[in-house]
């Protein structure tokens, strides 16, 4: 491949983008899946090809694809969280909120913060047992944002 302008450069003049904010209400630490809520999305705006975005507002807690098929895989998640960001105010000097509030940010701060999903045919293009979580990473119940945005045709 040469330098100088190669590329192929779309134009669509019926490219839509469409946003919304899911809230989700947690009970304190956990995975609290919303895949049903973005497949409906999704399915009421009419767009047949493109991408969903999510996006999480917050610090302290964050985004996953994961199995939605065996409970026991969200456990193990959270049981090797807690061994790798273990809660103690001794061990860390941000800890103005409680024990979980750094280790909150940590876990936040080694997974996601968006997700990117394309949308073919009018449905999520997952796999068959993938679901989309929020990972709320504090121990009390919080209100949190999701931001979608799906852009395409």
């Amino acid at each position: 491949m040469g330098g100088g302008g190669e590329g192929i450069f779309l134009y669509n003049r019926g490219m839509r983008l469409i946003n919304r904010t899911l809230v989700v209400t947690t009970s304190g630490r956990g995975l609290f899946e919303f895949t049903d809520a973005a497949r409906r999305f999704v399915a009421e705006s009419g767009i047949r090809e493109g991408l969903l975005v999510l996006f999480c507002r917050h610090t302290s807690a964050s985004l996953l694809i994961q199995e939605n098929a065996d409970p026991e895989v969200r456990e193990d998640l959270e049981s090797f969280f807690g061994r790798l960001v273990p809660e103690g105010r001794s061990q860390w000097r941000h800890a103005t909120e409680g024990p979980d509030d750094m280790p909150a940010h940590i876990r936040s701060a080694l997974t996601q913060s968006s997700l990117t999903i394309p949308v073919v045919d009018r449905v999520l293009a997952l796999g068959t047992w993938q679901g989309l979580y929020l990972w709320e990473h504090r121990t009390r119940p919080h209100r949190r944002e999701i931001v979608f945005s799906l852009l395409g045709v």
